[in-house]
């Protein structure tokens, strides 16, 4: 019995919630349902007992109250309305402080009306924040302290005591100073979780010696290029580059030496490509070039441009030179074929280019276009 009730009371207190919204909007429209659903819960009841009072213009200010929090938890329905938390959160502040100031000015049941004030400052800061929080605390604060303290009440229903007005501000000014405080740290642990977040995201999404993409990075762009590739039927191609006898260079220059080269070799192929192409580091010696807008022949000549571009470096660690060359399998991704299968034709053909000797480009499109593109490059 229970818990069917408290699936219920959830699904009720997430109207206007939504999977693809992120989850601090889903939180304020979960906390501004829950707050809606207790004001005109406990406003309608207390409306109840103002009518059995016979006291009827409190009675009234509590109806109309709770028919507003009625009003601002269901809006969330209409999302033809625009910023739906904003709409709600907005009436129910307004709302609130109305209500606060009118308890204020006739006393409430017994005079205790002014003691509700006090659910202002955590309310108004949650909505509005620290800065427009203590803004609008300020202005009620000076609003409240011309009601209470004019001369022979005449901003008041009821007459209150001195004593009593004055621990009234002085422990509000406290417990809104206590709210003040508990927001600021509430706001500065939250840019610090969210400065961690992305600092441990750029890790992961991030090779932390060449700083290019690594394979978990490099996944955003290519699902966002394949599909825009699709859709405007656009080609796109992919080259797989491996170093070429890279275990050798470790072995004779330990692993110092070939961070060294990873490194020099990664500034070198971002220098070489177009802004919209993306390099990864695809795994150890490996590097994956995605090439959006690029046919099969136009992805060749770069892949022979940075080839070359690999075979006249110079690189020199330690005070010695190495030499380096790379290997390249390209590959033009058709539409019947998806990311990994392209990825895999392109490894493929690395190894087929490693198996012919290393230092070259397969599949060789044709003889003559690789001769011309020999030719034009010692022009």
């Amino acid at each position: 019995m229970i818990s069917p009730l408290k699936n219920l009371l959830a699904n009720y207190l997430k109207v206007g919630t939504d999977s693809s919204f992120d989850n601090d909007t889903n939180q304020q429209l979960f906390v501004s349902n829950l707050f809606s659903f207790i004001g005109y819960m406990v406003t309608f009841v207390l409306a109840i007992s103002a009518l059995v009072r016979n006291n009827n213009e409190l009675a009234i200010w509590l109806f109309v109250s709770s028919c507003v929090f009625f009003f601002c938890h269901h809006v969330h329905r209409f999302k033809q309305l625009g910023d739906t938390i904003k709409i709600s959160t907005r009436i129910i502040f307004v709302m609130l402080m109305s209500l606060m100031l009118f308890l204020v000015y006739s006393g409430g049941h017994a005079q205790t009306g002014p003691l509700w004030i006090y659910i202002v400052p955590p309310v108004a800061f949650f909505f509005s924040g620290l800065k427009i929080g203590l803004i609008n605390i300020l202005f009620f604060i000076v609003v409240v302290s011309l009601m209470l303290f004019a001369p022979n009440e005449m901003f008041v229903g009821t007459a209150y005591s001195t004593e009593f007005k004055t621990r009234l501000l002085y422990s509000f000014v406290t417990v809104t100073l206590l709210f003040g405080f508990y927001e600021y740290s509430r706001q500065k642990s939250y840019e610090f979780i969210r400065e961690l977040s992305d600092k441990f995201e750029q890790q992961a999404m991030h090779d932390p010696l060449t700083n290019l993409p690594n394979r978990r990075g490099m996944r955003e762009f290519l699902d966002h290029e394949y599909k825009r590739s699709r859709r405007s039927n656009s080609p796109l191609s992919v080259l797989l580059v491996d170093i070429d006898y890279f275990k050798k260079i470790n072995d004779e220059f330990l692993h110092d030496g070939g961070d060294f080269v990873l490194e020099d070799l990664s500034r070198l192929f971002v220098s070489s490509v177009r802004e919209q192409d993306r390099v990864a580091r695809w795994g150890g010696e490996e590097f994956l070039f995605l090439l959006p807008e690029t046919n099969s022949t136009d992805a060749f000549t770069l892949a022979e441009k940075i080839r070359l571009a690999v075979e006249k470096h110079d690189l020199e660690f330690a005070g010695r030179r190495i030499s380096v060359t790379i290997s390249i399998g390209l590959n033009e991704i058709t539409p019947d074929m998806n990311i990994d299968q392209a990825i895999n034709l392109a490894d493929h053909y690395l190894y087929e280019a490693k198996k012919a000797g290393r230092n070259q480009t397969r599949p060789v499109l044709s003889s003559n276009h690789a001769d011309n593109y020999e030719k034009n490059t010692l022009l």
